[in-house]
């Protein structure tokens, strides 16, 4: 993998600069330790790093104390849709966490029409930078619907076309999500396939693999076995042990990935520092073969006299290894608010209800968000010290509202900086930088990005490393994170002393064809 070293820039001719920093702490994104240095900003670009004289009267702001580093880059969102939307495309929960480029696409949900996508950000503007993944359970819906089945001859082809135009109009790889329907239907073999016209376009293959519990290691297999043979980089999204049967299985999912790198693959992966996940109540306990088709699909297979009862022992089965239901807790439940930020063992007790009954009400009704409370604080930490494991935050562009998400959203990167870095010391703080900056954009293969580069683009953070810390809790998640001083998204401030200046200076950024000039 590439390496980036901060070299000071000792000028001789005044530099030309609109914005110059000066005298703060730069880590570059390598992994290296910090030096004192400043760095000035001319247009979109960085032109001088280091020390040097600066000509005319350009905006100097004064770094001391404070750290700067190339602006964030959070390999795994959600906000494909919310970027679309006016009152959440200024992406302020990431802004402020200091966040300049987000992919999305991830877990194989998202727009499959790139060029439509990215001319919609464009219009309408964004806050932070867009790169896209094709997502694999789109693409299938579109061809298949929710079927439980193989696709024909016509319909794979169908697929790879898609795939191909998704990626001349700009798209990075594609992301698959098994746990979701109707990826979760797919075999290997239409992923292999699939993933060979994403090879011939230079892009990458990201998972939410098949389990992340019990079978975590058989799942992390099919992931570097279709790397292998479509020949191109694996990328493991949110790594974890998840739920009790798993605890302690990281070290072998350490063990596992750093073997096939030891091998020659190219394999790594993300994290969100926290012990909980979040995605639907149906995904959560309801198992795969019983989500096929329509929800209505569902309604009358619960309906069956022979299948019903069969489907509810399931359900039941999940909420029982999930501590009874109280480790999941409603995040987002139109048709009841009050049961947002409830955990179901809660709410069935309040509601004098049976748990089944509450989660079948759920469903008859459009289905929920949760957070699920299933991994240990060990297995969290091991991951995070892995070179090859990036900082991703799994969250969308949040505004508060009466919903309770997870705190994700708003607290990922500080988190991981402010808290697990600089007061608890469980990584370095150059580590932790580089796994939100260098780390993503060596795997995404950006070159302009990521680094303190003369040339490079401007997107930049300035932090205080003595306030940068996540603020967003479980119960109360809607608030935002401190410590971003300033931040610039293509040379333009986004944060202006610790501010939101509403600037939408983002952009959507489209990977170069293999036979251009990357």
């Amino acid at each position: 993998m590439t390496s980036y070293v901060l070299v000071l820039l000792f000028a001789a001719a005044p530099i030309e600069a609109e914005v110059v920093v000066r005298g703060a702490t730069l880590h570059d994104g390598s992994g290296k330790p910090g030096v004192v240095g400043d760095v000035a900003i001319r247009g979109e670009r960085i032109v001088a790093v280091g020390s040097f004289e600066i000509a005319g009267q350009p905006r100097v702001i004064d770094g001391k104390g404070l750290i700067l580093a190339p602006g964030f880059i959070d390999l795994h969102s959600h906000s494909d849709y919310p970027l679309q939307n006016k009152a959440t495309r200024a992406n302020l929960s990431f802004l402020y966490q200091g966040v300049t480029t987000v992919v999305t696409g991830n877990c194989g949900a998202g727009p499959s029409d790139v060029a439509k996508y990215f001319a919609a950000l464009e219009k309408n503007g964004v806050g932070s930078n867009v790169i896209h993944l094709m997502p694999h359970n789109t693409v299938r819906r579109q061809v298949m619907g929710n079927a439980n089945r193989e696709p024909s001859a016509a319909e794979l082809a169908k697929m790879e076309a898609i795939l191909e135009q998704g990626m001349k109009d700009g798209a990075w790889g594609m992301a698959t999500g098994l746990i979701y329907t109707p990826g979760s239907y797919a075999k290997t073999e239409e992923l292999i396939a699939l993933s060979k016209v994403i090879a011939k376009q230079g892009g990458l293959y990201a998972s939410h693999i098949r389990d992340e519990g019990a079978g975590v290691l058989t799942a992390i297999d099919e992931a570097l076995r279709i790397g292998k043979e479509a020949g191109l980089p694996v990328h493991l999204s949110h790594l974890k042990a998840s739920g009790r049967r798993a605890w302690g299985k990281s070290a072998d999912i350490v063990a596992a990935i750093a073997a096939a790198r030891k091998a020659g693959q190219i394999v790594t992966a993300d994290q969100y520092p926290y012990t909980a996940s979040s995605t639907s109540l149906a995904a959560t306990v309801i198992p795969t073969r019983w989500r096929e088709g329509t929800a209505e699909d569902f309604q009358n297979r619960l309906a069956d006299p022979d299948l019903g009862p069969t489907i509810r022992k399931a359900i039941a089965n999940s909420l029982k290894a999930r501590d009874n239901g109280a480790a999941i807790r409603i995040a987002r439940y139109a048709p009841n608010r009050s049961w947002q930020g409830k955990d179901l063992a809660t709410i069935a007790q309040e509601a004098e209800k049976d748990l089944l009954e509450i989660v079948l009400e759920i469903e008859a009704n459009g289905g929920a968000q949760i957070v699920n409370f299933g991994m240990s604080e060990e297995d969290v930490r091991l991951l995070m010290k892995q070179p090859f494991v990036a900082t991703a935050s799994d969250g969308s562009s949040q505004v508060p509202s009466s919903t309770v998400p997870h705190p994700r959203s708003y607290g990922t990167f500080p988190r991981k900086i402010g808290r697990y870095a600089l007061e608890d010391k469980i990584i370095s703080l150059e580590h932790a930088i580089r796994s939100a900056t260098g780390l993503p954009a060596e795997i995404l293969g950006l070159k302009e990005r990521g680094n303190l580069q003369v040339g490079s683009y401007a997107d930049l953070v300035v932090f205080d490393p003595t306030t940068f810390r996540d603020t967003a809790t479980y119960d109360n998640p809607h608030q935002y994170a401190t410590g971003v001083q300033y931040l610039f998204v293509n040379g333009t401030l986004a944060i202006d002393e610790g501010k939101a200046t509403g600037k939408l200076a983002g952009k959507p950024l489209r990977k170069p064809t293999k036979s251009s000039d990357s």
